[in-house]
């Protein structure tokens, strides 16, 4: 049985507040989380956020640019430690964020395959008997025998999705940007995000797009500044975020 259970977590960042010279004079003060800080110490991105799923869960994380979505996918994915609540998870997990993390820049593609396979957990057998599939799924063919700082952008994400998505997690945690490139791989980069959301136990859904919310998931949370506003069914909680102000 595969969850994720958050009680009453909170996220801290340390910053350092950077008052200008034009606000001073102009009496200005940004009105952000900054308003929760003390001296230059600490920004709170969540605030005791209480979340229960298990399996056959679809959450939708829905909310205003800065109300700490990111921030929950982290947690949830133990990228970030919490500075204060409970969080118990439990089952493999896949992440379609930070998807360059466990990249060598100066290694060639098959080693970078090789790389982020251990980042994601995979055992050795595991990971030789997927190489090819990643490697004709990114369609980078020769290119992979060079180094990737030398890839486009494009060519960088194929070869970054086709490892992240190599894997069939109990968990998928996904932002809603899925791939780049030309129509014809994004069309099937799509399918095959599509495929794991169906057969990943637990879903969890960054996005801007209310259809989505509505069309892939069976619970929904609106975020603001780091707090849950509405909890419940992908609809109700969509009309409550599109009615307000």
């Amino acid at each position: 049985m595969s969850h994720i259970i958050l009680k009453d977590v909170c996220l801290n960042y340390k910053v350092k507040k950077d008052i200008k010279f034009r606000d001073l004079v102009l009496g200005n003060r940004a009105e952000s989380n900054f308003s929760k800080m003390s001296g230059d110490g600490i920004i709170r991105a969540l605030n005791e956020v209480t979340i229960e799923l298990h399996d056959g869960d679809r959450l939708a994380i829905i909310g205003p640019n800065g109300a700490g979505k990111s921030s929950l996918l982290k947690v949830m994915s133990e990228i970030y430690p919490i500075s204060k609540g409970k969080i118990d998870v439990s089952g493999s997990i896949a992440t379609m964020f930070e998807m360059a993390t466990g990249f060598d820049m100066d290694a060639s593609g098959w080693e970078n395959i090789r790389l982020r396979g251990i980042m994601l957990g995979l055992k050795p057998k595991e990971i030789e008997s997927k190489v090819q599939e990643i490697a004709e799924f990114s369609e980078l063919g020769d290119y992979l025998d060079i180094p990737v700082k030398y890839y486009s952008s494009g060519m960088f994400v194929r070869l970054a999705f086709s490892v992240s998505t190599s894997v069939n997690p109990d968990i998928l945690l996904l932002d809603e940007v899925l791939a780049a490139g030309d129509a014809k791989f994004v069309d099937k980069a799509n399918k095959r995000v599509n495929e794991m959301m169906e057969s990943a136990k637990i879903l969890v859904l960054v996005t801007h797009s209310m259809e989505s919310a509505i069309k892939f998931c069976n619970k929904a949370i609106l975020l603001k500044k780091g707090e849950i506003l509405k909890m419940g069914e992908p609809k109700e909680v969509v009309d409550y975020y599109l009615n307000m102000n």
